[in-house]
């Protein structure tokens, strides 16, 4: 038998076979066959890592709600907008534009009210999240660079609001490794593209095996997590050929170090047909269970699915998970009419409640950090007394952590009277990220990566921990 004629083709062709028709995921392909520039300190990229001290968190899930929700009529009570509203405000800015302009105060659309033990205000556009205040730290002080959608989504993912760099999610993959090698380190969860599109989940200069793996929720959450060739003993066969292909040409490039890295990321891959179907079934969970994620029976829609489908992967070892709730259209951007937050605020609520809840009742929370956020706010005035939306909004908005390490039941900063600037303690997106990263255990000033000859971080040469918001 001719062995060399088997072969004869090259070895990048037969991978992208092998991608195309049986173990590997579309969304893993990029980072199976990604061609690192620069050198790992590991063989394995996925390897667990030493944290840079004692982390509060083991893992992050990560809610974004994409399109920019409204603070002031959300987490950020203004009664001066309520006996206010009519009255002219000047502003020197307007949708990033500078200028003398004169706006109109407008009435938020829900009322505030106390809740939980520490009091604090949510409205009622959040009913079953203000159920759990006392599980939260509000973030009344967010501060962003960008009025525009994109640049704004890539700043809250990546600290960048120019350029595409890694996103937080890879970051920490990076800094972190993986606890289960059966299932990529960071998974999102989205219905629809968001704004910056793939950039949001990208690793772009971290090795590719930290790249986000993309679930789309539907019947097939993976595209090709089924084996497609007749049988596994022929898929063994596949692999097979593969290893000792991988092999030899490892054998002959024993000075690159990401070569290994890459042959490794295919374990990830063939793990997943075992684990990520599992991860999906959720016919075992209890009718209470989906009862309080407000979730039907069968169903893979919504965001009640996506919360219940992040903890399971937070059960299973999986470092960072985003759910993001919509796409870059019909979203949280109510220009026209802020009742179009009412189906949005439906769609989320009751599901991030659920997942706050059953992850207490597990004890979860204790080792999960939960961050809720948005790109920016919506200002609290327009151009017309009678506007019935509002516009683009960075100079402050809201956010929320709960979990490891964070302060609960408790408020952080604030905004002005009328909820167009910070009014203090300042909470810029880098200090944000700094912050994350510190309850995961890693230090923002040390966590970075030689690129283009530059030390590269997530916090660019800004931020600090927020003491104020962990306990």
């Amino acid at each position: 038998m001719n062995t060399r004629s088997a072969f004869d083709f090259s070895r990048r062709t037969f991978l992208r076979s092998l991608a195309g028709g049986s173990v590997l995921l579309p969304g893993l392909v990029s980072q199976l066959l990604a061609e690192d520039a620069a050198t790992a300190s590991s063989s394995d990229p996925l390897a667990p890592k030493r944290p840079h001290h004692s982390p509060k968190a083991k893992r992050v899930i990560f809610l974004y709600m994409s399109g920019g929700v409204s603070h002031v009529d959300s987490w950020d009570p203004k009664p001066k907008l309520f006996t206010d509203a009519g009255k002219t405000v000047a502003v020197d800015e307007f949708q990033g534009r500078k200028g003398d302009f004169k706006m109109f105060a407008k009435r938020p659309q829900w009322e505030f009210a106390r809740h939980g033990r520490c009091g604090t205000e949510v409205s009622s556009l959040f009913p079953h999240m203000a159920g759990c205040v006392d599980d939260l730290c509000v973030i009344r002080s967010m501060k962003s660079d960008h009025t525009n959608h994109y640049e704004a989504t890539l700043g809250i993912h990546t600290g960048s609001f120019t350029f595409a760099r890694p996103s937080i999610g890879s970051w920490v993959s990076y800094g972190l490794g993986s606890e289960n090698r059966n299932l990529p380190s960071f998974i999102v969860i989205a219905p629809k593209t968001p704004y910056a599109g793939g950039q949001v989940w990208a690793s772009d200069f971290l090795p590719g095996a930290h790249q986000g793996t993309l679930v789309l929720p539907g019947t097939e959450p993976v595209a090709n997590i089924q084996r497609r060739v007749e049988s596994s003993r022929l898929q063994e066969l596949e692999l097979g050929a593969l290893a000792k292909m991988n092999q030899r040409h490892i054998a002959t490039r024993s000075e690159d170090p990401m070569l290994s890295a890459r042959i490794k990321s295919f374990e990830t891959a063939f793990g997943m047909q075992a684990e990520m179907p599992e991860v999906f079934d959720l016919s075992k969970e209890s009718d209470a269970t989906l009862k309080l994620y407000g979730l039907e029976r069968g169903s893979t829609k919504g965001f009640a699915w996506q919360c219940l489908v992040a903890r399971r992967l937070a059960e299973r070892g999986v470092r960072f998970v985003e759910l993001i709730d919509v796409g870059s259209s019909d979203n949280w951007d109510a220009h026209g009419d802020m009742l179009t937050h009412t189906p949005l605020a439906r769609n989320v609520d009751q599901a991030i409640a659920g997942l706050l809840r059953d992850l207490k009742s597990r004890g979860m929370l204790d080792d999960t950090l939960v961050v809720w956020t948005t790109e920016f706010g919506r200002t609290p005035f327009n151009n017309a007394a009678d506007a019935k939306g509002r516009e683009h909004h960075h100079w402050v908005f809201s956010s929320w952590l709960a979990g490891a390490g964070v302060k609960a039941g408790s408020v952080y900063g604030e905004s002005d009277d009328y909820g167009i600037n910070v009014g203090n303690n300042p909470v810029h997106v880098h200090d944000f990220h700094a912050t994350i990263l510190h309850l995961m255990g890693l230090d923002h000033e040390r966590l970075t990566y030689r690129h283009s000859g530059r030390d590269y971080r997530l916090t660019d040469v800004a931020g600090n921990v927020v003491k104020g918001l962990l306990t």
